[in-house]
């Protein structure tokens, strides 16, 4: 499977994205990705997890006011990366708590999603293994660097959010704002992120119909 996606390659070209410092990007990146409802998270609980993740990066020199922080993390060694993903998992644990109304458990919902994912697939973007969680989606993708990345993980949330609204007949704001990217660097921590994406439904105590699980077959 993992010969369809790419991971960072020292030999490769790299775009330098501020001269000053060796910040880097490559087109053909993959990522694993969350972005989540907008009731999905108390804002209490949100708040605190915020701060102490802000003060987190400001204790390794990085401004989490900036654009651009996830490269600076990503510049960071191996150690305080893994440190970092206390707050994923922190976050990730809330999310499967299923706070809010959990609307993508219902299956005519969570399908605007899938059409979103796999319209461009091949085209823009390798899509790779999927859950569509009920209030939470996770994924990897690969093909792409960061801006495309992160613009096309806008237009997902942008044109999903319309079509749901319109199913559910509503308005105002679907998902949360801020959506949260790990570069995956290799195919060991590409294969975790597999792992973890299907077992996520298990860990919730989730019954089949309340998510849906796609995996990409092996090529």
């Amino acid at each position: 499977m993992t010969a369809s996606f790419q991971f960072f390659n020292p030999a490769a070209e790299i775009t330098m994205t501020r001269g000053h410092l060796p910040h880097w990007d490559q087109a053909h990146s993959t990522y694993f990705i969350t972005w989540r409802t907008a009731d999905s998270i108390p804002r209490d609980v949100w708040l605190r997890w915020r701060e102490d993740r802000d003060r987190w990066l400001l204790a390794h020199d990085i401004n989490p006011s900036a654009k651009d922080w996830r490269i600076d993390l990503e510049m960071l060694d191996d150690a305080a990366r893994d440190d970092f993903r206390q707050f994923a998992r922190a976050l990730e644990n809330q999310l499967d708590d299923c706070h809010g109304e959990c609307v993508l458990k219902n299956s005519v919902v969570a399908c605007h999603v899938v059409e979103a994912l796999h319209h461009f697939d091949g085209g823009r973007y390798v899509l790779g293994d999927y859950v569509i969680m009920p209030n939470h989606v996770h994924l990897l993708v690969g093909g792409l660097a960061r801006d495309a990345m992160l613009k096309q993980v806008e237009s997902w949330k942008k044109w999903t959010a319309l079509k749901i609204n319109q199913c559910l007949q509503r308005s105002g704001r679907f998902w949360q704002d801020e959506s949260f990217d790990h570069l995956v660097r290799n195919e060991a921590s590409f294969e975790k992120f597999r792992a973890y994406i299907a077992r996520n439904p298990v860990m919730a105590g989730l019954k089949t119909d309340d998510f849906v699980l796609w995996q990409r077959a092996e090529t």
